[in-house]
């Protein structure tokens, strides 16, 4: 059966007693608030073609190397009303980059679902200021959810962007570890293709309302 990233991460819920802050690869989703195309929109070949607010969350994405010392990020993109990446949890003496397999000696599992306690709102720690060392994988997701998040509204103060429903994000986000180098290359290839599948993808309104 050909592995679909998109299906295990959907059905899976979260390992019990699992560190998060556990070096290795995690496949990361988050959705947008009702599912509201806020971010752009597909183009006729298939491609995303990304608006201020989608850039805006591409250059928060790419900051993460820089507020948090022990990650690295890896493949992503951002869709019309959702995010798809790859965040690495690099060991805290790793000088030399990450390692993107998950180790021997690593407990891993099916994938994970809804994180509850992932809240998109203010949080007096999460700023852009000093770097945080040993961040583990919710902390990263609620600061990028929380700088983005405060990003727009200024931007629908000052340059008019279409308001958002209450919250930009849903307030849950779906992770999934990362079994292996074979299953990284799969989910790599997932989210590179994901514009091209829009017309299929579950999160698309035309679809859901077909």
């Amino acid at each position: 059966m050909k592995y679909d990233p998109a299906k295990h991460h959907r059905h899976s819920i979260r390992l019990k007693g699992y560190d998060y802050a556990t070096p290795g690869a995690y496949f990361v989703t988050i959705c947008a608030q009702n599912r509201e195309c806020l971010f752009g929109e597909i183009g006729a070949e298939g491609e995303m073609r990304l608006n201020d607010a989608g850039r805006m969350v591409e250059k928060w994405w790419l900051e993460l190397n820089h507020k948090f010392p022990n990650v690295d990020t890896d493949e992503y993109v951002v869709m019309p009303n959702h995010f798809h990446g790859i965040v690495v949890i690099v060991p805290p003496d790793d000088n030399v980059g990450a390692d993107l397999r998950v180790g021997p000696n690593m407990r891993v599992g099916p994938g994970v679902g809804p994180d509850a306690g992932t809240h998109v709102g203010p949080n007096p720690g999460a700023h852009t200021g000093a770097p945080l060392a040993g961040a583990s994988l919710p902390t990263v997701i609620q600061w990028f959810k929380t700088m983005t998040t405060n990003e727009y509204i200024r931007e629908v103060k000052t340059l008019g962007w279409p308001p958002f429903p209450g919250k930009l994000w849903q307030r849950n986000y779906w992770e999934r570890i990362v079994r292996n180098e074979a299953a990284l290359e799969h989910i790599r290839q997932y989210i590179v293709n994901n514009p091209a599948r829009w017309t299929l993808d579950q999160a698309n309104p035309q679809r859901r309302s077909a």
